[in-house]
């Protein structure tokens, strides 16, 4: 339910953590990509956090850097103290998981982000990587420790179990993220369900619910099924914290404003009509490509991101 108003902008609680969060947030993605110049970009976040926005995604992975360095100039002279900060790291060692908050934290400018989270839970080895004693858990802990950081989560695109091994998995070592983001969309219903499995667990243990993909970066729209607008509208009405959307225009900032202003709860019989409509176009996942393909999977790309493996298991490989 909304804590607060804004012209706007309504907001909502981060799980059991109490910040207020805005219904939306901003991504960081689009920031670096070829047409969104420096100035596009600082003018984005700028105007997102003066009419209302006060999430912000990031990732240390995005555009060679460039995503964070423009958040960071555009977080400069008083909009740091109006923005809940997220950013994500990919290294799965604790080495290269401290090198690279350290690098996210030169970028962006500043001395603690408020959010980070383990970037592209996308395989079963991943948790466990992460939370082996030499791994990358083990670097946000000490971060958080040292004041670098303030809470802890974890994001995946792929495939809902594989989101809750990682919930198993941190449960075992004594730990509870503060949040986790995964797709959540009118496809995601149809198919290897996000909403339908993890999203009910996150609820019941307070974790903080980051919705991505509302649209897919506009692939959702493909199917002409559903409009952009019944696509926020789909995932702002699920028990989400924040719904962080792609923004590479002050038009698609007013559109995502526009959703949040005339967004109402949806009867259980208007989910229905809009699961209907978009029922054919997503039972094999043709409109999600980030669960059947690996075209997205940065770390796919770029295993060196990751980090080496334990150095105990590095002993048990054969010369």
């Amino acid at each position: 339910m909304p804590l607060a108003s804004h012209s706007d902008m309504i907001y909502r609680t981060l799980g059991r953590t109490g910040e207020t969060v805005s219904a939306i947030g901003a991504g960081g993605w689009h920031l670096g990509l070829p047409n969104v110049d420096e100035s596009l970009a600082l003018r984005i976040v700028r105007a997102a956090i003066d009419r209302g926005v006060n999430f912000l995604d990031n990732s240390w992975d995005y555009n060679d850097g460039q995503s964070e360095i423009r958040m960071g100039k555009a977080l400069q002279d008083g909009y740091r103290e109006k923005a809940f900060l997220m950013t994500k790291i990919d290294g799965r060692s604790k080495e290269e998981a401290a090198r690279q908050l350290d690098e996210s934290l030169r970028r962006l400018g500043v001395e603690m982000i408020d959010l980070v989270q383990h970037h592209e839970i996308i395989r079963y080895e991943d948790a466990d990587r992460i939370f082996h004693e030499e791994g990358a858990n083990a670097a946000l802990v000490a971060a958080r420790v040292a004041g670098k950081l303030r809470y802890i989560g974890f994001t995946g695109h792929k495939d809902p179990h594989i989101h809750l091994y990682m919930l198993d998995v941190a449960q075992q070592h004594g730990f509870r993220f503060d949040a986790v983001q995964m797709p959540l969309n009118v496809m995601d219903a149809h198919f290897r369900s996000f909403g339908s499995l993890v999203l009910p667990r996150l609820v019941n243990e307070g974790i903080g619910v980051l919705g991505m993909k509302s649209l897919a970066n506009g692939i959702v729209l493909k199917s002409k099924a559903v409009t952009a607008v019944e696509c926020l509208h789909y995932a702002l009405n699920l028990p989400t914290s924040v719904v962080i959307t792609g923004i590479d225009s002050l038009k698609v900032l007013e559109q995502n404003l526009q959703a949040v202003r005339t967004l109402q709860p949806l009867a259980p019989q208007q989910v229905a009509a809009l699961l209907a409509k978009t029922a054919a176009a997503a039972a094999r996942g043709e409109f999600e490509p980030f669960k059947t393909t690996s075209i997205f999977d940065a770390t796919a790309t770029h295993p060196e991101w990751l980090g080496q493996e334990p150095a105990n298991v590095r002993q048990l490989m054969p010369d």
